[in-house]
């Protein structure tokens, strides 16, 4: 294939189908003649594409829209290899996974596309929820919820989902309420000292937890992100400030860290 066809089109510069294209012709030729991108099986590029999404993830958090730019680019490539590899199989292509997102689309926006009536966005995710369950694939609410979702994640969209057929609490005083219980119900189970009755109860209060923050309006993960990038900030200056003095923090008592870490907290509150 010559290098020419693979330049992009000035006359369609703006042309998402033309990008499309190129990549497309890019990764044919790559899957030809390149010995990596040969050898490589959906089974292969299973973990690479969670690291690339992780990435894009990463981007989000920063708002860096180069960056995000940058790693959705990457995810669009790892998008266009299955459908290569699936190609080659005679299986489905780059079209096919395209036009079966597509008609999804149509279907679970009937408010859209047909007759439907709806009020608010709460209408449309339960409008969601049961067409999908109608489609027949799957039996239950919650079976389309990764099983290797991250742990917080998974009982956010479980909860979620639960929710979106009317399986819920009325109010997040209930919530807070659960949650309070729960904490009873750890701090018994930690005196008695039985190790897999903490397991159970611990978990359970972080289930609770996550519920409340739902009802707050409030992501868990990102309230977690932003504790877990406050405290490095935090630790980052403590280590700075401990390196400054020519010292090193196995030599430091706690009090000596605690001073910094309250000089940390101070400076972001100055910003």
């Amino acid at each position: 294939m010559s290098i020419e066809n693979l330049l992009p089109n000035k006359d369609a510069a703006q042309n998402p189908q033309e990008g499309i294209a190129r990549l497309i012709r890019i990764l044919e030729l790559l899957r030809k003649e390149c010995p990596w991108d040969k050898k490589q099986t959906v089974e292969s590029l299973r973990t690479l594409t969670i690291e690339e999404v992780f990435e894009l993830s990463d981007a989000v958090t920063e708002q860096d829209y180069q960056e995000i730019k940058k790693e959705l680019g990457d995810v669009l490539l790892h998008i266009a290899f299955y459908a290569q590899i699936g190609k080659e199989k005679g299986l489905f292509d780059f079209t096919d996974v395209c036009n079966g997102i597509c008609e999804k689309l149509i279907r679970r926006h009937p408010h859209i596309f047909a007759d439907v009536q709806v009020e608010s966005a709460e209408d449309v995710k339960q409008n969601w929820e049961e067409i999908k369950l109608k489609e027949g694939k799957k039996h239950s609410v919650l079976s389309g919820v990764p099983k290797s979702l991250p742990a917080m994640i998974k009982a956010y969209r479980m909860q979620d989902k639960a929710r979106g057929v009317g399986f819920d609490w009325e109010n997040g005083g209930q919530v807070w309420e659960k949650v309070r219980e729960e904490l009873g119900e750890l701090q018994a189970e930690v005196q008695k000292g039985n190790q897999e009755k903490i397991l159970d109860e611990l978990g359970d209060v972080f289930f609770a937890l996550i519920n409340y923050a739902r009802f707050i309006g409030i992501n868990p993960e990102d309230a977690l992100e932003h504790t877990n990038r406050k405290f490095l900030r935090r630790f980052t200056y403590l280590e700075e400030q401990t390196l400054q003095k020519g010292k090193s923090l196995h030599d430091m008592s706690l009090q000596e860290m605690d001073r910094y870490w309250e000089e940390a907290k101070a400076k972001e509150k100055e910003r």
